[in-house]
């Protein structure tokens, strides 16, 4: 069991050096990275090691790779992110991501099929503590987290519920960086977030489950493009 997991955690620690390289502007935009060989002597680790940090690179659009070229810078990660998420933590935060892509995604179309009055009282009510929490420009952290979990709980199937609760301490930290960062930005930013959980909201209300899944895909994509780039327009 050690071995599975030294590897990942490896990884992951390469991962975040070249995304600190990218940030810093040692690899600028448009660069091309050394190769998975040099690569490998650089951080004196295995180049399937090398292979995975990449992998995640391009999944988080970081990098892309050109076919018998290599690999190149495609964004620059936001400056503040460093700053904002814990250390080690921007790996975990990004699995965090693709996780809820994948769960939170159908409990949204399955709620908008099971959902009572009575949850779309709850989800309106976390709805609009968010609004007042962005008009007295707080962050509205637990309000995030406690729409998200009206919406699993719509779904009315509890392991969507138990799944939010264990990955909780892992969602609290992706929604607070991902609110940080907006809010560092422009209030826009939080008020554009606002306008994708409506969306989600509209759907579920209106009975709507393939409105709903696609909403919530394309809320936590942005989400997960916010937290990464300082381009701001997601």
């Amino acid at each position: 069991m050690l071995e599975l997991i030294r590897p990942k955690k490896l990884a992951d620690q390469v991962y975040e050096s070249i995304l600190k390289q990218v940030m810093s502007g040692e690899f600028s935009e448009g660069a091309r990275l050394p190769s998975e060989k040099e690569l490998a002597g650089v951080f004196d680790v295995s180049r399937p090691i090398i292979r995975e940090a990449l992998s995640r690179l391009r999944s988080d659009g970081i990098v892309v790779s050109r076919h018998g070229s290599g690999s190149y810078v495609q964004h620059r990660p936001n400056k503040a992110l460093f700053d904002i998420a814990p250390t080690g933590s921007i790996a975990g935060l990004m699995r965090t991501f693709e996780f809820r892509l994948a769960l939170e995604s159908e409990a949204a179309a399955l709620a908008a099929i099971r959902r009572t009055a009575q949850d779309l009282t709850h989800i309106g009510r976390a709805y609009d503590k968010l609004e007042k929490a962005i008009k007295k420009g707080e962050l509205g952290v637990e309000a995030d987290i406690n729409f998200h979990l009206a919406i699993a709980i719509a779904a009315k199937n509890e392991l969507f519920y138990s799944a939010m609760e264990v990955l909780s301490p892992h969602v609290s930290k992706g929604i607070t960086t991902a609110r940080r960062l907006s809010l560092k930005v422009s209030a826009e930013r939080l008020r554009r977030v606002q306008r994708e959980h409506e969306q989600i909201m509209i759907h579920i209300r209106e009975s709507n489950p393939e409105g709903a899944r696609d909403a919530m895909q394309m809320h936590l994509r942005n989400a997960k493009t916010r937290v990464l780039t300082e381009s701001g327009e997601r």
